[in-house]
């Protein structure tokens, strides 16, 4: 049963792969992880797609089906994205808690770059080769974004940073802090991430990072409603990064508001006393409203 299930299920990708929709391909192991496999999705009809959209799950998952997941594919088919969904693992080690694909400097970064440049190829979508990327993920996910934004910047249009605990980098290049980026955590996680993300972005943030800190009441190690803001937060920030040549434009902090974590109020930039503590930096006021929703658990519209 087990055997006919997943033929059922290869015939069912192949099936897509003929009509552009799926493709699955993976990486011999490298020296910094084990397993890199990858799933790309693309909208129908799109002739010309405009970046991709790379998703990263928790350690050492499999988050090649999320590639599937019909939020994230109605976000890609009203944007012209590429979706390419990943798996990574790590090769066995003594603190496995430290992802070590999550280094992306090592070679699991140009694991991806590798598999998109294939994917591009095989679908006869050449501009997957160059266009720029958004990055969502959780948890070893999210580290995984950060430091692949840290190591290829002109890659990158936007990224998120969700509720990971071990990062290699702590101040990011310039380049890196220009990029807009959402770094959730959770009030009921594990103190350690909590801390470590919220001085990652203190740090970067002092040296005028384009972020937004996001903390969830209530919410543990989960996904949350990091999915639904950041769907909100790339579809503002798209027009605003990515050119009609398919350029990335470099923003202002002016070009955007800011929201107090303490007080959850949003103000335009310079507009009353800056605060001694950082502020979440939102790219429109619709991002902003949303940021405060969320901080103050409440709905926000889509």
């Amino acid at each position: 049963m087990n055997a006919l299930r997943l033929a059922a299920l290869a015939l069912v990708v192949a099936a897509a792969a003929v009509h552009g929709q799926a493709l699955d391909d993976s990486i011999p192991p490298g020296a910094n992880f084990d397993k890199a496999q990858f799933r790309l999705w693309l909208p129908q009809g799109v002739q010309h797609l405009r970046a991709t959209l790379v998703l990263v799950p928790g350690s050492n998952g499999d988050g090649r089906a999320m590639a599937q997941d019909s939020v994230w594919q109605a976000f890609a088919t009203r944007n012209q994205l590429a979706i390419v969904a990943c798996r990574f693992t790590d090769k066995p080690h003594e603190q496995g808690f430290i992802e070590d694909y999550v280094n992306v400097s090592s070679g699991s970064g140009d694991a991806l770059l590798e598999i998109i440049n294939r994917f591009a190829t095989r679908s006869g979508h050449a501009e997957l080769a160059s266009a720029p990327l958004l990055l969502w993920g959780m948890s070893a996910g999210g580290q995984f974004d950060y430091e692949f934004a840290a190591w290829k910047p002109e890659r990158v249009i936007a990224f998120v940073v969700n509720k990971g605990g071990i990062y290699y980098t702590a101040l990011t290049p310039r380049a890196t802090r220009v990029i807009p980026a959402l770094l959730f955590v959770g009030e009921k996680d594990l103190e350690s991430r909590v801390a470590t993300i919220t001085g990652l972005f203190a740090l970067n943030r002092r040296g005028g990072a384009l972020w937004a800190l996001v903390k969830e009441p209530g919410a543990a190690h989960v996904v949350g409603r990091s999915r639904d803001l950041s769907i909100l937060f790339f579809e503002d920030v798209l027009p605003m990064r990515l050119s009609e040549s398919g350029a990335l434009t470099p923003l202002a902090e002016s070009a955007g508001l800011v929201g107090d974590p303490h007080t959850k109020e949003i103000r335009g930039i310079g507009d009353g006393q800056q605060p001694n503590y950082p502020t979440a930096w939102l790219p429109t006021k619709r991002a902003a409203l949303a940021w405060q929703a969320v901080e103050t658990e409440k709905p926000f519209e889509p």
